[in-house]
């Protein structure tokens, strides 16, 4: 999941962390494991939808959006674990739901499905070039803040909106997700979205087939696909999918981590996450990143009292992951057999703590609200030329207001 940085801890020092020098010198904490084990849990029913609108709006089919879960959840875990456990610290991982905005608001691209898959497997090795040379990362780092979450803001713009669109095409059913999501958001916005995602799965599985019937064949399997290269994708989704990873997810979960005392050495964390969405990509699965809400949630100490335990609810999570794993043929089939504007509003309503968080940090710096009004404002407006889609082009007429409003000419 993705979102702003948490507040620091109620002592409002930095908790210092003690690695223990043996694997298994501290016991098992069953309070991380817990959380671990929901933190998983909520991620995926927070936004698993999002993952599969932006599959199916770049051109995957029913069994290629399975496969691609499958894949995903195990990069995830397997990731996640491996991290947690050299490390002894709690790194989160988590899918990129900024970059599955992306591709649902991309739309198709010149080459199918296979040249985003082609996209997925260069976007991880610009992660593993980011981790194994350090000015790859420095220029990710060196985007302006408020363009990056300006860009992100206009992409996420569309499908927040579908909620209140979904009223209109579908009254009784989205009325009734949208009231789950308020009412139950009231009592525990944790639990808001996971709420929605199951009344409206609920509805999608009572509907009289073809709709809601659940597939013959329940169990997980990888469906492989040959990637293709092409300049269109390279360019509009490519560049603009690993900006919003690094700028949206990387560097803030590496925020949250400090936020709470913990420093992970950076490289490892690329190499592996870039090498996790490799092996997956080629099966249809979406680059992995750091997790920023849910890294929270394991660094902190409703975790665990001691920080040096935290890791395990990390660990946990990815374990939970690879569980979650098995339900991506059911969950592939109901959601793609359901009217498309219900997806895109459950879709929407995991996004709207996001969009907002993007707002604020796009437009809070006075100097830079322009150019990125402008940068959103572009984004969001789906302009599509040559080939390249709207989010590279906010960057790039953002990314000029930004340079002509620094320029001063000289002598001035």
């Amino acid at each position: 999941m993705s979102g702003s940085s948490p507040s620091p801890p109620p002592s409002g020092a930095p908790v210092r962390t003690t690695v223990p020098s043996h694997p298994f010198r501290s016991r098992l904490s069953f309070p991380a494991l817990a959380t671990g084990l929901l933190v998983a849990l909520v991620g995926y029913a927070g936004s698993v939808a999002v993952v599969i609108q932006g599959l199916s709006a770049v051109g995957a089919d029913t069994a290629q959006i399975a496969s691609g879960l499958v894949a995903v959840g195990l990069s995830m875990g397997v990731s996640a674990v491996w991290l947690a456990w050299r490390q002894r610290r709690p790194i989160s991982i988590a899918w990129t739901t900024p970059g599955m905005a992306l591709l649902a608001a991309t739309g198709p691209v010149a080459g199918g499905f296979p040249a985003v898959v082609g996209a997925f497997l260069t976007v991880a090795v610009l992660i593993m070039a980011a981790g194994m040379w350090s000015p790859l990362g420095r220029w990710i780092a060196a985007i302006p803040k408020p363009l990056a979450n300006a860009m992100l803001a206009g992409l996420l713009l569309k499908l927040c909106l579908a909620p209140f669109l979904a009223m209109g095409q579908a009254p009784g059913l989205g009325l009734l997700v949208l009231a789950t999501w308020a009412v139950v958001g009231r009592a525990a916005r944790l639990y808001a979205v996971p709420a929605a995602v199951a009344v409206a799965l609920a509805a999608m599985a009572l509907d009289p087939p073809p709709l809601g019937a659940f597939p013959s064949d329940p169990w997980p399997s990888l469906s492989a696909v040959m990637p293709v290269f092409t300049w269109e994708a390279l360019v509009g989704l490519t560049l603009p999918l690993f900006v919003v990873t690094m700028a949206s997810q990387n560097i803030p979960g590496l925020a949250v981590l400090a936020t709470f005392g913990y420093t992970p050495r950076v490289p490892p964390v690329f190499l592996a996450t870039g090498l996790a969405s490799a092996l997956g990509a080629p099966f249809g699965g979406p680059p992995v990143n750091l997790a920023a809400i849910t890294a929270a949630m394991c660094a902190g100490p409703d975790a665990d009292p001691l920080p040096e335990r935290r890791w395990q609810a990390a660990a946990a999570a990815g374990v939970g992951h690879i569980l979650l794993a098995a339900l991506a043929a059911i969950t592939a089939a109901l959601v793609s057999r359901s009217p498309p504007i219900l997806i895109e509003a459950v879709a929407g309503l995991a996004l709207i703590g996001a969009l907002g968080g993007s707002l604020l940090a796009a437009v809070q710096v006075e100097e830079e609200r322009v150019p990125a009004l402008v940068t959103l404002l572009v984004t969001a407006s789906g302009l599509s030329f040559l080939g390249i889609g709207s989010a590279f082009w906010g960057l790039l007429f953002g990314g000029a207001m930004h340079l002509l409003h620094r320029w001063r000419p000289a002598g001035a």
